[in-house]
């Protein structure tokens, strides 16, 4: 998927279905389409050629920082439209990060897709209009009326990504920026960043005394960007 390009946002919500729950839904009921309103859902729908009565995983795309909103109301109409027998299951894509800024370390979600949000469905004129038309949703990721389904080794991928055990870390600073020591036997001495090394969570950096510049490593905590 071309268009998925992780970035970095943070959010509160976690998501804690195992791989199993996300890639398998239960199966189509038929029988629930007398349950529906009306009113709610027009006659006269636009066509869409791709209908499934075996759900699936799609994209849809909202505008980024309110795929939570996005979820929000998608559920409500679910259950207030009476699509639970069609629009399964709907998840952002998040995992841990800890961040370290002004000498702290936390731990934060960020979305792993921002502006993106999952929905497993067995697709049918129906249901896409509930989708689509769920406010704050932009649109399918696919052609026109025609939503592309997630391939099974996209939808593990994604799992794989939301259920890392060790969270990966994010620094605010990067190789070349000037930084301040704020621990340690060169507290408040200036450099610049030479290496950052994620999995050890160690920058060198290269500190002016003597007049020369020399390496030193230091723990991420014990710096911040200048």
């Amino acid at each position: 998927m071309d268009e998925l390009e992780p970035q970095e946002q943070f959010v509160e919500e976690s998501i804690d279905a195992k791989p199993e729950e996300q890639v398998a839904a239960p199966r189509v009921k038929k029988a629930a389409s007398a349950r529906r309103s009306e009113k709610a859902i027009p006659k006269d729908l636009p066509h869409v050629e791709v209908i499934t009565e075996e759900p699936a995983w799609y994209v849809i795309h909202c505008y980024s920082g309110y795929e939570n909103k996005v979820k929000h109301n998608l559920e409500q109409r679910i259950e207030t439209m009476g699509m639970k027998d069609r629009i399964f299951d709907v998840i952002i894509p998040t995992q841990e990060e800890i961040e370290v800024r002004d000498g702290k370390r936390r731990t934060v979600e960020r979305h792993i897709f921002p502006g993106y949000v999952l929905v497993n469905i067995a697709l049918s004129e129906e249901s896409w209009y509930v989708v689509r038309n769920t406010p704050g949703v932009t649109g399918f990721v696919g052609m026109g009326n025609n939503p592309t389904p997630l391939r099974p080794e996209e939808v593990s991928q994604i799992v794989k990504r939301m259920e890392a055990e060790a969270p990966t870390v994010k620094v605010t600073y990067k190789v070349g920026e000037r930084v301040r020591i704020v621990d340690g036997p060169f507290n408040d001495f200036r450099g610049m960043v030479a290496e950052i090394d994620m999995e050890r969570t160690k920058v060198r950096v290269m500190v002016s005394f003597f007049g020369r510049e020399t390496p030193v490593e230091l723990d991420f905590l014990q710096v911040e960007k200048a």
